[in-house]
């Protein structure tokens, strides 16, 4: 199995390099622009060769672009349509039909009303082609437009990727607040996940009141609270909104700088909550989540109200889930997606499903058969017991309704 990280190397510039990258950065980001027109106007044509062949010569006149960076130009452009593939096929167009049943239909690429685009400047580099390690990895050298440059950087953590255990792939060269910055994928095999060997089988149900209740093959339950959390994220609403109101050029400026803080305190929070779990239970550890994939939180389907709904739909769900998957690769660990339907209709002592058994309001479960707790810690031990479900063969362990006939 392969782990992969992103490092984040912070680059030492004076005037002359940062004048380099800028020029190479905005004429990359121009000509991605222009093949992610061509990609749109003929059929999302994806294939490299196909695309290579079409707009080489042109790509490297028009933008002056050396034949490495022009390449990378098309596998940018294709990897931002692919991830848009993606994310399109993860959230159907729903409608109800004429019986009044919701039915889905999976969006693709031409679902999309114009071309994708790319608005920060940046550059993929191609390691020993456009950068390359020297002077013992203490050094970077940058291929520019006009000629190559030698860079220093900030080295923290970085040499234990240059033990030889770590492949580093094509790095991104962008600019952050004024400062530059070089994104490094790093990539490493691990061993590969046993079922055999599995020591904790851990659910996790995600939400707002409490971020993430866990729930364990001991019985014991976390509570990650959100409250705090979710009242700081009503205060960047608000300032958004204000700034919003005034529309002028200094209040844009600002939602760009408040939108840049937001994230990476988001990310903060996620980084924080995937890290105390991996390293709780450590090794041969598998979590359990619920796939999301597909799941509306439109409002009628949550009735729970607008400022419920616009935190569930803000809420990076999606990277929680990618910072536990890579945090516990590391580990020897591993994530699964089960099924989220039933987990929270389901009574995990006598197994019925009915979903008026949740009760938003108390935010508790209440069962026919006496069973009583916690509504996301039931959702948490119905996804624990998917995962054991999957240990003991299933590969797609889910709970199916089952309808009785008076």
């Amino acid at each position: 199995m392969l782990l992969t990280k992103t490092i984040k190397l912070k680059l030492y510039v004076d005037s002359a390099q940062i004048a380099m990258f800028k020029q190479m950065s905005e004429q990359y980001r121009l000509a991605c622009n222009f093949v992610s027109q061509y990609i749109f106007e003929n059929d999302f044509v994806l294939n490299f060769n196909q695309l290579n062949k079409s707009l080489y010569h042109c790509v490297r006149e028009q933008f002056n672009l050396k034949s490495q960076l022009t390449q990378s130009v098309f596998r940018t452009a294709t990897a931002r349509y692919k991830t848009a593939k993606e994310q399109l096929a993860q959230k159907p167009f729903r409608y109800k039909d004429e019986n009044g049943e919701y039915q889905r239909i999976t969006r693709t690429l031409e679902w999309l009303i114009k071309p994708v685009f790319f608005r920060r400047p940046q550059c993929d580099l191609v390691r020993d082609r456009d950068y390359s390690l020297v002077d013992n990895g203490s050094m970077l050298s940058i291929n520019t437009l006009d000629k190559r440059v030698r860079i220093r950087f900030e080295d923290k953590h970085w040499q234990k990727y240059l033990d030889g255990t770590w492949i580093l792939g094509t790095a991104k060269l962008l600019q952050l607040k004024g400062k530059w910055y070089l994104h490094i994928p790093v990539t490493k095999a691990v061993e590969e996940f046993g079922k055999e060997e599995v020591t904790h089988v851990v659910g996790i149900d995600r939400g707002l009141r409490f971020l993430a209740v866990t729930y364990d093959e001991q019985g014991k339950t976390e509570f990650v609270r959100g409250k705090q959390i979710l009242r700081k994220r009503h205060k960047f609403l608000e300032i958004r909104r204000q700034l919003q109101s005034k529309g002028t050029k200094s209040a844009k400026r600002a939602l760009v700088r408040l939108s840049g803080r937001e994230n990476r305190w988001i990310s903060d929070v996620n980084h924080c909550i995937s890290k105390t779990l991996v390293e709780k239970y450590g090794t041969d550890t598998l979590f359990v989540v619920e796939d999301l994939t597909g799941i509306s939180f439109a409002e009628k389907n949550l009735s729970r109200g607008v400022s419920a709904n616009n935190d569930l739909r803000s809420w990076a769900f999606y990277q929680l889930e990618q910072f536990l998957v890579y945090k516990a690769h590391e580990a020897c660990s591993e994530v699964l997606k089960v099924s989220a339907k039933y987990t929270s209709q389901r009574c995990p002592k006598c197994g019925s499903i009915d979903k008026n058994n949740r009760y938003h309001k108390t935010h508790e479960y209440r069962c026919q058969c006496g069973y009583r707790s916690n509504d996301d810690r039931v959702g948490a031990m119905n996804i624990q017991l998917l995962g054991t479900m999957w240990i003991s063969g299933e590969e797609r362990p889910y709970f199916e309704k089952v309808t009785t006939s008076d």
